[in-house]
């Protein structure tokens, strides 16, 4: 059977199930000199976000030509050189349902955060102060969701937000949607306009850069409020901070970085930022789900 490297560690009842089926598995992860070493000797590397799976990484695993699989545990593949991999025949698969309730959740609950002063009124209440008066915040009910991105988190998203009352408006690469009247498409620069709270669900490309620049935050409604529980690169965080300073944006909700863990200290300091460590898809549920994905894929392919 085959030997399988689970770098980012895995629920243990995915785990248990490979073991069942004869595979020979490592579960640990490796700094990269190590992991240049460990991969030649494996059919299949699962990874989460934290081990990146680089072009140097490959040709490690082309040493010995063992290499048949690589695995997200996830949505994004932004930390794997999929195109190189492929190149190469070594099959790139990822687990793109399994957790999108989980960080749809987690986007709403961030907009709950900002809209009443959770994330802050925790701090100042250890700290020993009474900010009531301080702490008048907004309701979502009637006010305007934009999406930026229109896949499958996104679309939890929106269903939740409509189900609290919320306008939801969603700009897409590939346009408008069927199937889905109750929310409204427009362009970026529309949406940037008009919504109250932007969430963003869109991959990062490398290429393309951040999303949302500063162009993009002096047109923004002013008083909106941004969350992100996409990838980090698609925000530049300078321009965000900025726009935060001016009072451009009321406050903002981050789940990812541009270097994690990051290492900014103006962002993880400000007082109008909600901070998470990229924990969008860490749900009890959400693992079990993408670990009966992942078995579903090494069943398919090893």
């Amino acid at each position: 059977m085959a030997r399988i490297l689970i770098a980012d560690g895995m629920d243990k009842s995915a785990v248990d199930e490979l073991e069942k089926l004869g595979h020979h598995l490592t579960n640990e992860h490796y700094e990269i000199d190590e992991l240049k070493n460990q991969i030649k000797s494996h059919d299949a590397v699962i990874v989460r976000s934290a081990t990146k799976i680089t072009k140097e990484i490959i040709d490690a695993a082309l040493e010995t030509n063992q290499l048949k699989l690589i695995v997200r545990a996830g949505v994004g593949l932004d930390n794997i050189d999929v195109s190189y991999a492929e190149e190469k025949g070594i099959k790139v698969a990822n687990t793109p349902g399994a957790s999108s309730a989980a960080v749809a959740e987690l986007a709403i609950g961030h907009m709950f955060a900002l809209a009443r002063y959770i994330y802050s009124s925790n701090v100042t209440m250890r700290e020993g102060q009474w900010n009531k008066k301080q702490y008048t915040g907004i309701e979502l009910s009637g006010k305007t969701l934009g999406l930026i991105g229109f896949g499958r988190i996104a679309q939890e998203t929106a269903k939740r937000a409509h189900a609290l009352g919320m306008k939801v408006l969603y700009t897409n690469r590939s346009g408008e949607k069927p199937g889905f009247s109750d929310y409204t498409y427009m362009q970026l620069d529309d949406l940037l306009k008009q919504s109250d709270f932007i969430s963003l669900h869109i991959p990062f490309d490398k290429s393309a850069g951040a999303v949302l620049k500063k162009e993009q935050f002096e047109i923004v409604k002013e008083g909106a409020y941004l969350i992100n529980c996409a990838r980090g690169g698609v925000v530049d965080e300078e321009s965000m901070l900025d726009a935060l300073d001016s009072g451009r944006l009321s406050a903002a909700a981050i789940d990812v970085f541009a270097e994690e863990p990051t290492k900014n200290e103006r962002l993880y300091t400000h007082p109008k930022v909600s901070l998470t460590p990229h924990i969008g898809a860490s749900t009890s549920e959400a693992q079990e789900r993408i670990g009966g994905e992942i078995v579903n894929i090494v069943k398919e392919n090893l």
